[in-house]
């Protein structure tokens, strides 16, 4: 009679924490190096510690899914959102279980078709005044001018407000916010934020500053509720204020501070995001003519020289490919973190409750297995079918904390790459090239390009 042995589950492989330094000032010297060398080397899980925190690097795509989709029940938010709070306060992004399932279904509507409809000639509207303004042979900061376009339109779209005018104390609050996530993993964290070092007072200032447009916003929105008013009735705010729970209709609203955690949360989502992605996307065309070209026929082709409009997302192909590239190379939303809540096994391993499980769309997303020259900016990957496993490319994350604005997401980078490429490209010439800097977002740092008006 065969004997059976159970598969010992207690060893994963992974670099030592006594390494001089250990796994931590690793990670935090360079975190993406650390997680694809962790990663190449150890295999499709990984574990290591931060301080007392046992962590598990999970890198391969039906294990992705699995934590994110099919077992998700067994695993809740990551470290890193807890520490959002300090932020983003108890909203979509950071709230938990049954909460954040009843959140997730008021505020669901609001980005149903039609409203992304609405929205899509904001966001035309915005490019459009935007590429109006440069002025050729102009050496512009392109991560932060496509902040500065962006913010434009969240605060059209949240707030009905010209936000621009603020947007240089604005884009000041949100850098400084969403530096606080640098140090994120940090044991002790929740005692060190409230002492009064620098970093975490600018956080809490930053917060202040923030709070303080959003809560002005919430109180104009209230006093005109019911009133005659349709400018003030289509943005973000106001369909907050409107949203029910379709499950409990009587219920009643949300309050102020729901709406503002809710408001909070979109506008650093929606705005940051996207911005970077755009970021990327031109940094890399102006290293790839032949797709930049392509890009250019396509635009001639489907537009005719009209501006684009919602109807022809779905005709602009090849230009959803070239940000498909893009969020493939660059994820905006470059690791995501899920705590363990019961014993799970992947493979012939098991996580142990109470550790945290790490999953990075970087480390995938530039996996050979899955991609063919993965270091490679290939639009033409997209523009056939593929058996590549689904999870194998996950920008937005998924499972029932996919991210809540991906078809928001997905029109506005279309519809910003078409306008402004229609007219403009942007050339890196004598500029280095930027360099990533991994935060809440993957953000280019540095990028500086050539506006070159096209004939």
């Amino acid at each position: 009679m065969a004997t059976s042995f159970a598969p010992d589950r207690s060893r994963v492989p992974g670099p030592s924490t006594w390494l001089p330094g250990g796994a931590f000032w690793a990670f935090r010297k360079d975190p993406l190096a650390f997680f694809t060398n962790t990663a190449r080397t150890y295999g499709d899980i990984a574990g290591f510690s931060f301080g007392p925190q046992k962590v598990y690097l999970v890198s391969r795509p039906e294990w992705v899914e699995d934590i994110l989709v099919k077992s998700a029940g067994k695993f809740a938010k990551g470290v890193a959102l807890e520490r959002a709070k300090v932020l983003l306060g108890n909203g979509l992004l950071t709230a938990a279980g049954q909460e954040h399932l009843k959140h997730r279904r008021m505020i669901q509507p609001l980005f149903h078709r039609q409203h992304v409809q609405g929205f899509a000639e904001a966001f035309v509207r915005h490019a459009t005044a935007w590429r109006d303004q440069v002025t050729p042979g102009a050496t512009l900061d392109i991560t932060r001018e496509m902040s500065g376009l962006t913010l434009g339109i969240i605060g059209e779209t949240m707030f009905s407000s010209d936000v621009q005018g603020d947007a240089d104390e604005v884009r000041e609050a949100l850098t400084d916010a969403v530096s606080n996530f640098a140090y994120a993993f940090i044991p002790g964290l929740n005692h060190l934020q409230k002492l009064p070092l620098p970093i975490f007072i600018k956080v809490r200032k930053a917060r202040e500053r923030l709070d303080r447009v959003i809560h002005r916003v919430i109180a104009e929105r209230r006093h005109l509720a019911g009133t005659e008013v349709p400018a003030l009735r289509t943005d973000l705010v106001a369909m907050l204020l409107a949203a029910r729970d379709p499950e409990n209709p009587n219920e009643g609203g949300m309050g102020d501070t729901q709406i503002r955690d809710e408001a909070m949360t979109i506008f650093l989502a929606g705005h940051e995001t996207t911005a970077n992605a755009m970021a990327w996307t031109w940094h890399l065309l102006g290293s790839a003519p032949e797709a930049e070209a392509r890009l250019h026929e396509e635009l001639a082709t489907v537009l005719a020289g009209r501006i684009p409009t919602m109807d022809d997302v779905p005709k602009l192909e090849w230009t959803r490919a070239i940000i498909s590239e893009s969020m493939r190379l660059f994820p905006p939303a470059w690791t995501m973190g899920r705590r363990v809540l019961q014993d799970h096994a992947l493979g012939s391993h098991t996580v142990e409750k109470d550790s945290l499980v790490i999953l990075s769309q970087w480390v995938v997303h530039h996996d050979p297995r899955w991609w063919s020259e993965p270091e490679a900016f290939t639009p033409e990957r997209w523009m056939a079918p593929t058996d590549r496993p689904k999870y194998a490319y996950f920008p937005f994350g998924g499972g029932t904390r996919v991210c809540i604005g991906e078809a928001f997401a997905w029109t506005e980078a279309i519809l910003l790459l078409a306008t402004i490429a229609q007219r403009w490209r942007f050339v890196r010439g004598e500029q280095p090239a930027p360099t990533t800097e991994p935060r809440i977002t993957l953000r280019p740092k540095g990028l500086r390009m050539t506006a070159e008006r096209r004939v």
